[in-house]
């Protein structure tokens, strides 16, 4: 399948799989997750340590699923929190809620997302289009900074998914994660310097196509 989307497009296909299919938010929260973590057992990764660095948007809900995931299959897993839960969208506020239910630790110190093994990049999504600053761009920069393998959902967090134009700073993977097709984004010059892993998800979930680019 080579077919790539824009963001409009992603998010459109999105509504029209919550509200006229009437598939919820959350079981696509889910199958997001659940793709990134089979992604994560099936490559050659080292899950010794995982960190997963997360917002409060839904990309940091997908990032929040897979460290529940992590954790049940007994992997030692932190999250890294960036901005305020109270303001979280209500699918990433669940999420907050069930990691919570299931000890998950939280951290707020950079050194544990330096010395991770694997990181999971889960801060911002598609809907990213205005640069990476403060406290975020912080965070990116110690991703870039450290040792780890790093693995993206749907979108390296600072790359813009139509362009491929870095947003002031963004995430080098080493794979992404990307939900249905690829971003057009992904494949300037700029965008092709991560590989990346598709997984479509047609409406039995059933489907799943993966390649490298």
């Amino acid at each position: 399948m080579s077919k790539a989307i824009t963001i409009a497009q992603a998010q459109s296909y999105d509504a029209h799989t919550i509200n006229q299919v009437g598939i919820p938010s959350m079981v696509l929260m889910e199958r997001a997750a659940l793709a990134t973590f089979n992604n994560l057992l099936n490559d050659d990764y080292d899950l010794t340590r995982v960190v997963v660095v997360a917002a409060t948007g839904n990309n940091g809900g997908d990032g929040i699923a897979v460290a529940r995931l992590l954790k049940i299959r007994g992997i030692d897993v932190a999250i890294y929190l960036l901005g305020n839960p109270d303001k979280a969208t209500p699918q990433t506020s669940q999420q907050l809620k069930i990691a919570n239910y299931y000890h998950i630790p939280f951290t707020s110190d950079l050194n544990d997302v330096i010395h991770a093994t694997t990181i999971v990049d889960a801060i911002f999504g598609v809907g990213l289009s205005r640069p990476i600053t403060g406290k975020f761009a912080e965070a990116v920069n110690a991703i870039n900074a450290t040792d780890a393998s790093t693995v993206a959902i749907d979108v390296p967090s600072g790359i813009n998914a139509d362009t491929g134009e870095t947003l002031g700073v963004a995430v080098l993977a080493d794979s992404t994660t990307t939900m249905a097709y690829k971003k057009i984004g992904m494949l300037t010059v700029n965008g092709k310097n991560t590989p990346v892993s598709c997984t479509w998800l047609t409406l039995a979930f059933t489907r799943r196509i993966t390649w490298r680019v």
